[in-house]
């Protein structure tokens, strides 16, 4: 069967920043795609979030980055203190040296509304299909079908389930609850106008908000987290410390003056930041166990719904993009390679099957190996006072972050630039021409020979 642009379809579940992406990768590769997103309409959407290069260079892929820039601070260095006096342990330089180093991206904070404002108008400029208020009951993974909450029916080629922590079709994909699990920290998230600041009429406080920095403050048991957004009109703070949200909840409001008192005693600046925030909204950070699998059948995970990382590395939405841009390539590929070569003998449903194997293979190990550095960043920043805490401090203190030598994940050379110089989609381009050059195209299997795609149907 000769496939047309519009036959073979792709149902991502969940419009966030990582299933935004593959849409775009989708529509980018002539793939109809359809995104199911539960809630009624998109809103504001979060706080601050971090663009590391390797996150940036999917985005210039897309040709994304001068309309990200619009809405972005480009970051000179990530400044680490110390959490009683504010002293600094280290600066990590993030100038044209660094950049040089991770393939020549920058490394940007961004408001996270904005970030997904960009990617949402490009998925819909390309011709997604966005259906909102369809809320998933189930998926039906050996018929390739969504089922939702008011009846309906999506059927579809490949389901991608892009629908967080949280997610309904890593439920369906292992036929059981796959609940997420507690990891004992929560974070306090908050932004406000940069004026506040100012108008506390402190010296200290103007630098710190004339600068394009990242400030981390290392304390025993919590960090804190402060860079501007929206183009330096507004910080954001993150506050990441033991959780005490009641059982059952996954957020909570905050209480500033139980904030105030969880960093009582800390540096004088981030304290009078502190103060500056009318409200804080506590989320409790999970986290799942490493899956077995991602993918079943035409169905398959991606970002938080199959790789949740604690926020200590800021690699979660990258991850995220990667994966979108990755699994996108890749289904446009074989779409490509269908029907423009001679294959009367390969097995469609056999061959996506395969394809979204080689999808999980290819990301796996890469995003396990982000997970555990962000589990041993979360051991080396909240450190108690010590022997432990001042060999960590003696080590970074004028630490060289592109030619020196550490053991730790946030200072190793070798480790960051795996991390943050990799291009996800050069890999992508060939695992593909491996796969595609081994894949058996005069087999075929009886169970799936008769496989046809149904196009675009949603039924009542």
């Amino acid at each position: 069967m000769k496939r047309s642009e519009s036959s073979l379809t792709v149902v991502i579940i969940g419009a966030g920043l990582g299933g935004l992406s593959a849409a775009i990768a989708c529509r980018r590769a002539g793939l109809h795609t359809v995104i199911l997103e539960q809630v009624e309409r998109i809103g504001a959407i979060g706080a601050g979030i971090q663009i590391p290069p390797n996150g940036a260079r999917v985005l210039d892929i897309y040709g994304l980055l001068p309309e990200i820039k619009k809405y972005t601070i480009v970051l000179d260095s990530i400044d680490m203190r110390r959490y009683e006096d504010g002293s600094l342990i280290c600066s990590r330089a993030l100038d044209e040296r660094f950049m040089q180093t991770v393939g020549g991206e920058p490394w940007m904070v961004i408001h996270r509304e904005d970030y997904h404002g960009v990617l949402l108008r490009e998925a819909e400029r390309l011709g997604s299909i966005l259906t909102l208020g369809a809320k998933v009951k189930t998926v039906d993974i050996d018929n390739t079908v969504v089922l939702l909450e008011d009846g309906r029916r999506v059927h579809a080629d490949v389901i991608i389930g892009a629908d967080g922590l949280w997610s309904s079709v890593r439920e369906s994909l292992y036929g059981m609850p796959h609940p997420a699990k507690e990891t004992g920290d929560l974070a306090y998230r908050g932004t406000f106008p940069k004026q506040k600041l100012l108008d506390l009429k402190d010296e200290r406080i103007d630098r710190l908000c004339n600068t394009k920095n990242v400030t981390v403050w290392f304390g025993p048991d919590k960090h804190c987290v402060f860079y501007p957004v929206r183009s330096g009109k507004e910080f954001n703070l993150v506050l990441l410390g033991p959780d005490n949200i009641p059982p059952g909840l996954r957020t909570s409001e905050g209480d500033i003056e139980e904030v105030r008192a969880t960093f009582k005693g800390w540096d004088e600046i981030l304290t009078k930041i502190i103060s500056c925030i009318p409200s804080v909204l506590k989320w409790r950070l999970m986290h799942c166990e490493e899956l077995e699998i991602w993918t079943k059948n035409r169905t398959a995970l991606l970002g938080d719904a199959c790789h949740p990382t604690l926020p200590y590395q800021a690699q979660g939405a990258a991850m995220a993009v990667e994966d979108g841009a990755v699994i996108g390539y890749l289904i446009g590929e074989l779409n490509r390679r269908l029907e423009i070569e001679n294959t009367p003998n390969i097995n469609y449903g056999d061959a996506i099957q395969s394809l979204l194997q080689l999808y999980e293979k290819s990301r796996k190990h890469r995003t396990t190996v982000n997970v555990l550095g962000a589990q041993e960043n979360r051991v080396m920043y909240h450190l108690k006072d010590g022997l432990e805490q001042m060999k960590r401090d003696a080590e970074l203190k004028d630490f060289d972050f592109i030619e020196g030598h550490s053991n730790m994940t946030l200072a190793n050379p070798s480790y960051q630039k795996d991390l943050l110089g990799f291009d996800a989609l050069k890999d992508a381009a060939r695992a593909f021409g491996e796969w595609w050059s081994g894949f058996d195209s005069t087999s075929s299997n009886p169970g799936l020979s008769s496989y046809r795609s149904p196009g675009v149907e949603i039924q009542s």
